[in-house]
C-alpha cells in the first residue's frame, strides 16, 4: 500500500473515531491516535492534514451530504460511510491539489475494503453529483 493510501485510511478511522466520540482536545486525542500507529507521526503529515482541514469543514461538508444523500436520513448513514464522504468531499472542495476523481476513487476503495458491498454505490452516487458543482477540472490538480 502506498503512503498516501495509508494515510487516507488513517485519517479515515481517525474521522470515523471522532464521529461516535468527539474529544475536548482535538490535539491530545491525535497525539494518542498516532501514538498507537505502527510507524511515526511524520509517516501520517498527509494524514493529520486531512483530519483537520475536515474537521474545520464539517458543516459545510455534511450540508453538502444532506444535499445529495437524498432519501436518506443523515442520522441514519452507516458512521463508517460518513467518515469516507467527509473525507472525499474535502478532498474536492478544499484540495486542488488532488483531482476530484482521485478522491472519488480512493473513496470507493475504501468503502470496498471498510464497508458493506452497497456502500460503494452509495458513496459513488453522492461523490458522481457533487463533482460536476465543482467547477475545476476533474482529472488534473490545480496548482
Amino acid at each position: 500500500m502506498s503512503q498516501r493510501r495509508d494515510n487516507r485510511v488513517a485519517a479515515m478511522q481517525y474521522l470515523y473515531q471522532w464521529s461516535l466520540n468527539q474529544p475536548r482536545d482535538l490535539d491530545r486525542d491525535l497525539h494518542l491516535f498516532f501514538k498507537q500507529k505502527d510507524k511515526e507521526r511524520d509517516y501520517y503529515a498527509f494524514a493529520e492534514e486531512l483530519i483537520w482541514g475536515t474537521l474545520q469543514h464539517v458543516e459545510e461538508i455534511d450540508g453538502i451530504i444532506k444535499q445529495y444523500a437524498k432519501n436518506w436520513d443523515f442520522s441514519r448513514v452507516a458512521r463508517i460511510d460518513l467518515a469516507i464522504l467527509r473525507l472525499a468531499i474535502y478532498e474536492m472542495l478544499h484540495r486542488r491539489d488532488i483531482p476530484p476523481i482521485v478522491s472519488i476513487n480512493e473513496a470507493i476503495d475504501l468503502s470496498k475494503e471498510f464497508s458493506i458491498p452497497d456502500a460503494k454505490r452509495f458513496i459513488n452516487g453522492i461523490l458522481d453529483q457533487f463533482k460536476v458543482t465543482l467547477g475545476r477540472p476533474l482529472r488534473t490538480a490545480e496548482q
